[in-house]
């Protein structure tokens, strides 16, 4: 009879051990995410500074100069088209992920393309207000890096944590999934070349 009692209580006892492990592990999912989906919040915390500060760069532009309207106007679509891409921090797949950095990626083409042109016109160079403009853009852009490696760093966590064997099986039955991570663009392995 004690014998019964025995493995009745190992029994159970494996069986708590389960369950709090079973919790455990599903938390640590849950705080994962929840930090990778707040980091998103700062990804896009930076892009939206840089989209705020655009506009201010393109006014003071747009009054310092005769300038090339087509070139402004790039700038101004390409803000358009990104501030108008979003993603459900919930739902971080790659194809949202991709069509969101191709906005942000013409947006800094556009971005470039201005500041090349600018170089021609000495009186918006001296501008006091464009210089600041542009080195608080400049700032930004290095916010923006910086906050998507912090991104990928936690999310590269969370998506391993998920895939390790036996918490891959809770990341399963809670329905955790990857999330997409940021990846260069296509030809950023190469160099750009500078031509004076």
């Amino acid at each position: 009879m004690k014998k019964i009692y025995i493995v009745l209580a190992a029994f159970v006892g494996v069986f708590v051990l389960m369950i709090l492990w079973y919790v455990s592990t599903n938390n640590r999912f849950v705080e994962l995410k929840g930090n990778a989906t707040k980091q998103w919040a700062n990804v896009e915390s930076s892009y939206q500074r840089r989209s705020d500060l655009i506009g201010n760069l393109v006014n003071t532009v747009k009054g310092a100069a005769d300038f090339e309207r087509n070139t402004l106007t790039a700038v101004v679509e390409a803000r358009s088209k990104a501030t108008s891409t979003t993603i459900d921090a919930n739902q971080l797949d790659p194809a949202q992920l991709e069509a969101f950095q191709a906005a942000q990626g013409q947006l800094s083409s556009a971005l470039s393309r201005l500041l090349v042109t600018v170089e021609r016109y000495p009186d918006l160079k001296a501008n006091q207000n464009f210089l600041e403009l542009q080195s608080q853009l400049e700032g930004t852009e290095n916010r923006i890096n910086v906050e998507r490696n912090r991104y990928n760093n936690i999310a590269g966590d969370y998506n391993i944590a998920i895939k390790k064997i036996p918490a891959s099986i809770v990341a399963g039955i809670g329905g955790f999934t990857e999330v997409a991570l940021f990846k260069a663009e296509a030809g950023a392995e190469t160099a750009p070349e500078v031509n004076f």
